[in-house]
């Protein structure tokens, strides 16, 4: 004969499950399992809690000395960096560093940099590189210069005192991250504005 065993679990919201018991005179000894699943019971099921890019931290804390780490960890996450292909990279909005047209550092955009200069002495001897970037409206050799000489203006005010070296570069339009216009050809304000930046590239070298 059967003997149903219903297990119910303590919290509310989980359904219970069914499992058939048969119960057989005699001895059991090398015999196969008599357990079977009922057809309706639920199924157990096991999920991530959280996704693999919550699980991955923007930087290696073994690159960071230990009296850093913290600090660093703090900076990133207003900064809202990211991590590609080994590379710490922090997107500064251009509209935020530069007045229209200009190269020169608006003074409201200080406390941005001087977080990013404190990242940088978390790792004293990455390769740092600035990147300038703009959109696509304008001519393209303009937007290159322009996007150079606002990539130098953040390399040497992240440079310091000390003056470390640091690589600057300027794209102009050739590397969007967003749309410059939509599909059916229309401006993209949004997608613009994303495109006009400056990224500041950290590579943390073996002995950082």
């Amino acid at each position: 004969m059967a003997l149903s065993v219903a297990i119910l679990a303590a919290a509310p919201s989980v359904v219970s499950a069914e499992v058939r018991v048969r119960l057989m005179k005699g001895s059991a000894i090398g015999m196969a399992s008599t357990f079977d699943r009922a057809g309706d019971a639920p199924r157990s099921t096991f999920q991530k809690a959280v996704t693999d890019s919550a699980l991955t931290s923007v930087f290696v804390a073994s690159e960071v000395a230990p009296a850093r780490i913290e600090t660093t960890r703090a900076l990133l996450t207003e900064l809202n960096a990211r991590r590609s292909d080994g590379t710490i990279v922090v997107d500064l909005p251009a509209d935020v560093l530069f007045d229209f047209d200009k190269a020169v550092i608006r003074p409201d955009a200080e406390p941005a940099l001087d977080k990013a200069a404190e990242v940088l002495k978390s790792y004293p001897t990455a390769k740092v590189t600035v990147s300038g970037h703009t959109d696509a409206k304008g001519d393209d050799a303009y937007n290159e210069a322009l996007s150079m000489r606002r990539a130098k203006a953040v390399a040497d005010r992240l440079a310091g005192p000390g003056g470390r070296s640091l690589v600057a570069e300027g794209f102009g339009e050739k590397q969007p991250i967003a749309p410059n216009a939509r599909a059916d050809g229309r401006d993209d304000p949004q997608g613009r504005q994303k495109n006009r930046r400056v990224e500041i590239r950290i590579t943390p070298d073996a002995g950082d």
